[in-house]
């Protein structure tokens, strides 16, 4: 597609930070990605950019995995401070997981841009879901599954979270505290789930859309260097904040906002494909 000029960028560069710093807050506090709020917002915004409806929502999904690289990274570290990092669960992951998003990637790769918003709506609204309703009032065990069922599990999340372009930590939560693990440990778990997601979903999304002729200017295949330039910084910047601003709202508030927004997200999306 032929350049995008950049007075075009000026009505999007304040829904992009604000959307940036949304999600970088979260990511301190939750051990999320963020990816929940960036890709629905980059799939409209490069829609009225015109870039190609075959290719907007999978370069949203790939785009949101490279910025989650550095924000995940940064609330790893964050939390590693904490000393509260289950690292034997992600070293059991260092397979599991990676293998599940390239496998998502490959996917997604293959599939058309209305088959990824229908996954995207889907998943959102099941996760939209959870978070609204709270905790879920049922364990299935007091201690983690063993290493064949751990697998398993991690293969899904990285699957389902690379499909989706998010961290993963909304889904690692779900898994870690039905079998009783303490909130904390989950949230801090879930930051490093984020960066063994991201990383080779990014790769696997920029080699599936290497060379596309329908990719706007300045693309490693379905990632485009624009937005992760101007959404990653203030991203990172405001992942610290997480836990500085959290006294002001209790964790269901926050809960119940996230969830909300999920759920209007999975309606928009649903919507689009009527």
């Amino acid at each position: 597609m032929p350049p995008i000029e950049a007075s075009a960028l000026i009505p999007y560069i304040l829904p992009l930070f604000a959307a940036a710093a949304a999600a970088g807050f979260l990511a301190g506090l939750f051990g999320i990605g963020g990816g929940a709020i960036f890709v629905p917002v980059l799939y409209q915004t490069f829609e009225e950019l015109g870039v190609s409806h075959a290719v907007s929502m999978h370069l949203a999904i790939g785009s949101s995995l490279a910025i989650i690289v550095p924000t995940s990274i940064r609330s790893l570290i964050s939390h590693w401070r904490r000393g509260v990092v289950d690292w034997r669960l992600l070293r059991e992951w260092i397979v599991a997981i990676p293998l599940g998003a390239i496998t998502g990637a490959l996917v997604a790769a293959a599939a058309s841009s209305g088959e990824l918003r229908g996954i995207f709506a889907a998943l959102a609204l099941l996760l939209g879901l959870k978070l609204v309703f709270g905790k879920v009032p049922v364990t299935f065990g007091r201690q983690l599954p063993g290493f064949a069922g751990r697998s398993v599990a991690g293969f899904l999340i990285g699957l389902l979270s690379s499909l989706m372009g998010i961290g993963g930590g909304v889904l690692n939560n779900t898994f870690m505290t039905l079998y009783n693990r303490p909130m904390i440990e989950a949230v801090a778990t879930s930051a490093g789930v984020g960066v063994l997601i991201s990383v080779p979903g990014l790769v696997s999304y920029a080699i599936g859309g290497w060379g596309d002729p329908l990719l706007p200017p300045y693309s490693i295949g379905f990632v485009s260097l624009a937005a992760v330039l101007l959404i990653a910084p203030a991203s990172i910047l405001a992942v610290p904040l997480g836990a500085a601003l959290a006294h002001r709202l209790t964790r269901r508030q926050l809960e119940l906002g996230f969830g909300g927004f999920l759920l209007i997200v999975a309606a928009r999306f649903a919507y689009s494909l009527l």
